[in-house]
């Protein structure tokens, strides 16, 4: 044990998930040796994450601005939307190359035994979209004029390959099951049991999407 603010920064440290005590000692002891300019970019950017970032109103993932850069690019198909758990599982679709859709993060999975249920996910907002009731994002040319919503022709679930990951994907399912003429894929083969979306390499995912299935 340190002493002082020291074994604080080491604890606060040990605190994030994935950092152990000794992972946390190595951090604190490198932030010893950097450039007090160093410490004031990291504690600009500690504030900014409370200050600067927001969620998209459109499709919950983060943003700086009120709608993400995906929702506002007119380039992308605007009636295909894959469901995720969380933020990061955005960039790992991204980083195939293959998607050309929209996103809904629903902000984690349903797990009744740890409280979640589907009040707790961003699901409401989901079905909105799909019915057309949510605006659409503002014209470029009059930030103050709405679009009509798009309609939607095809829902990917992309939720985890794990227990609550396929209980929320059957769970949604089922709901999609209402909207006549809407498509609702899973993503294919390839994708390992009990695995987290955002671990799966670029080549997996992409023949996933590529390969998903009807429900």
């Amino acid at each position: 044990m340190f002493e002082g603010p020291f074994q604080d920064l080491i604890d606060e440290f040990s605190r994030l998930p994935g950092v152990g005590p000794k992972s946390a000692q190595r951090i604190a002891f490198h932030l010893l040796k950097v450039e007090p300019e160093d410490i004031t970019r990291l504690q600009s950017a500690l504030s900014a994450v409370r200050e600067g970032i927001c969620f998209c109103r459109i499709c919950g993932n983060i943003s700086a601005e009120e709608v993400c850069r995906t929702c506002s690019d007119r380039k992308r198909d605007l009636g295909l939307i894959c469901v995720v758990e969380e933020a990061r599982d955005v960039q790992a679709i991204e980083r195939t190359g293959e998607f050309r859709g929209r996103y809904h993060v629903l902000g984690g999975a349903l797990d009744p035994l740890g409280g979640i249920g589907p009040n707790e996910l961003n699901i409401r907002t989901l079905l909105q979209r799909i019915g057309g009731v949510l605006p659409d994002i503002p014209s470029a040319d009059d930030p103050e004029v709405n679009q009509d919503a798009p309609d939607i022709h095809e829902v990917i679930i992309a939720t985890d390959p794990n227990t609550e990951g396929e209980a929320t994907a059957t769970y949604l399912a089922k709901l999609l099951r209402d909207f006549p003429d809407l498509r609702v894929t899973r993503l294919a083969s390839g994708m390992p049991l009990g695995g987290d979306l955002e671990f799966v390499d670029e080549l997996t995912l992409s023949r996933a999407l590529s390969g998903r299935l009807t429900v």
